[in-house]
């Protein structure tokens, strides 16, 4: 409540300013303006009919809570120094009370659903577990809340965000749903960015790979469970997950073996790996089916954390999320469903809290010395890491392969 009251006198201020153009009643008028004059010529020319627009459209408000939003005649706010997950410990991420709760949760709809999920594996080839761990990173397994009217959030950040383009799209994507009969306006709930249902897809995702799993001609991915995992299904076979193949195995890396080496350049089959002297951290050997096939070192958070040999499938989940760290607590909470598994063993140390403007001014000095960082976004992918590596080696540094607040003073 306190917090309802804080924003309410926040924007109260905001719309006394003399910044703001308009008052808010000025803003909500021209927000029904910008419905009719701009916003549906380009509904029609995606084939949305007037009928469609005028009953989607009737009863869609603006949302004054939404973050990032640009109302007329303000200007956007600066961007500011950021920090994020990867950059401190990501310990937090990977909190044991959480994943282990899921597990149980994962291991129970399992059995409930058996049925449905074996024959969705049958069909796109991903494993059920795979399928639980993101239905239940994502929506809690569909009992998360899920409050917000998405033709509200569309369209509110459509006219009026930071990105409005990107939303004016899926905006458009998610009147198409409207007119393929799928879902009523009303029930099409999601979150505060747009992302609908249980499995959390934008508009766009939905009309791609939404299916209608269970047969009775709606794709439903708000109350059905068989459409939600069979879309995630679809989603991630799409993207090119391998049938029969795992996501990843945890391993230790000898210290002798350079961590410079990851990414999917740079794959090798398990057994190249294996020689080399990599090993899996709980003892048991890599699977037969696994042995010949391409796989990638990963260090997430360099020599500071747990480490791994990842397949192409641990880059699939990336496509549902393209975060490494996503990716991994997706592989381990399935792993925990599917074969009663644990935490990682290795720990992830305390690698400093680093802004992503300390991590841009690295990678702008590791590129201006000739090395591939991927682009200096201050976010310190496989490329970063390797590259930061590469450069400690030849500096006669000790090699972690990770950005750490020791660096910022010499790496310039």
């Amino acid at each position: 409540m306190m917090l309802t009251l804080l924003k309410a006198f926040a924007l109260t201020i905001l719309l006394a300013t003399p910044a703001f153009a308009a008052s808010k009643a000025d803003v909500e008028k021209s927000f029904r303006t910008w419905i009719v004059s701009d916003l549906q010529p380009d509904a029609r020319k995606a084939g949305i009919s007037e009928s469609v627009f005028r009953t989607a459209m009737s009863s869609v408000k603006l949302n004054w809570d939404l973050p990032d939003l640009v109302p007329p005649g303000t200007k956007p706010p600066k961007e500011r120094p950021q920090s994020q997950a990867e950059f401190s410990s990501p310990s937090s991420y990977f909190s044991e009370k959480r994943l282990a709760g899921l597990a149980t949760t994962g291991r129970e709809l399992a059995r409930t659903h058996a049925r449905t999920i074996r024959a969705i594996e049958q069909k796109y080839g991903v494993p059920g577990p795979v399928l639980l761990a993101i239905w239940g990173r994502e929506s809690g397994f569909g009992r998360a809340n899920i409050p917000h009217p998405v033709l509200d959030v569309l369209a509110t950040k459509a006219f009026m965000s930071t990105r409005k383009d990107l939303f004016r799209k899926e905006l458009i994507a998610a009147l198409k749903i409207v007119a393929s009969g799928d879902v009523a306006p009303g029930s099409m709930k999601g979150s505060w960015a747009g992302a609908m249902g249980q499995p959390q897809f934008l508009p766009s995702s939905y009309l791609q790979y939404a299916v209608d799993f269970d047969g009775d001609g709606h794709r439903n991915i708000w109350t059905s469970v068989p459409d939600t995992l069979a879309s995630i299904a679809n989603y991630l076979a799409v993207k090119g997950w391998v049938r029969g193949r795992d996501w990843g195995f945890e391993v230790r890396i000898p210290e002798t073996l350079s961590c410079a080496q990851e990414g999917p350049d740079l794959a090798k089959p398990v057994s190249a790996w294996e020689a080399m002297g990599i090993a899996r951290v709980n003892g048991k050997a890599f699977p037969a089916n696994e042995r010949n096939a391409s796989a990638m070192m990963l260090v997430p958070a360099g020599r500071y954390g747990p480490e791994f040999i990842a397949t192409p499938n641990f880059y699939v989940i990336k496509e549902y999320n393209n975060s490494d760290l996503y990716a991994l607590f997706i592989g381990n909470l399935a792993d925990r469903i599917g074969s009663n598994g644990g935490a990682f063993i290795g720990e992830w140390g305390n690698v400093g809290k680093m802004l992503r403007s300390d991590v841009s001014a690295m990678q702008r000095a590791l590129e201006a010395k000739g090395h591939d960082v991927g682009g200096s976004d201050g976010l310190p992918g496989y490329k970063t890491r390797r590259a930061l590596g590469i450069w400690q080696k030849s500096t006669g540094r000790a090699v972690t392969c990770y950005p750490d607040a020791s660096l910022k003073t010499v790496l310039k």
